[in-house]
């Protein structure tokens, strides 16, 4: 059944286009492909969670909270980033301790909405969303890789370019 899925997940990237040589993600089509990816997502966490339709109801909002407040903090992270690269030494100490704070508020915003995901699932499904989501993006990262492979000339063709 694993198969399977990871089989259907693999012909649904295939079938949207997500990492499509043609660039498209590129040249403003940045947003389509989000979107196509939180759609698989949406389908894989339905399907391994195995919401039914009230629980779905409860949880989406709440995970789709969950997500913005994630995103605000990666984004966050890569602005102190950038900004750091151009930092002089000092401030590349106090970056080291910004890396800290930005692990420390994950794990708070994981730990907050772990309760609040077990307010609204049973113990068993509210306990294997973090898991469940890194499933889906470590089968995600796999089947765009296989692709790329594909799309390169596959996985043999890297013994001839020697």
């Amino acid at each position: 059944m694993k198969h399977f899925y990871t089989f259907r997940l693999l012909f649904l990237v295939t079938l949207l286009g997500i990492g499509s040589p043609s660039g498209h993600a590129q040249q403003g089509g940045d947003a389509d492909v989000i979107d196509k990816i939180r759609a698989l997502q949406v389908a894989y966490l339905s399907q391994k969670l195995d919401l039914t339709p009230d629980e779905a109801q409860k949880f989406w909002p709440l995970y789709n909270q969950y997500t913005k407040e994630v995103e605000l903090l990666i984004a966050e992270r890569q602005r102190r980033n950038i900004s750091a690269k151009k930092a002089d030494p000092q401030n590349k100490i106090e970056a080291g301790d910004n890396e800290l704070g930005y692990e420390r508020r994950m794990l708070d915003i994981k730990t907050h909405y772990d309760k609040e995901f077990q307010k609204v699932l049973p113990t068993t499904k509210a306990s294997s969303v973090f898991r469940t989501e890194r499933e889906f993006r470590s089968t995600l990262v796999r089947s765009l890789k296989e692709r790329q492979n594909r799309n390169v000339g596959g996985p043999g063709a890297r013994r001839f370019r020697q």
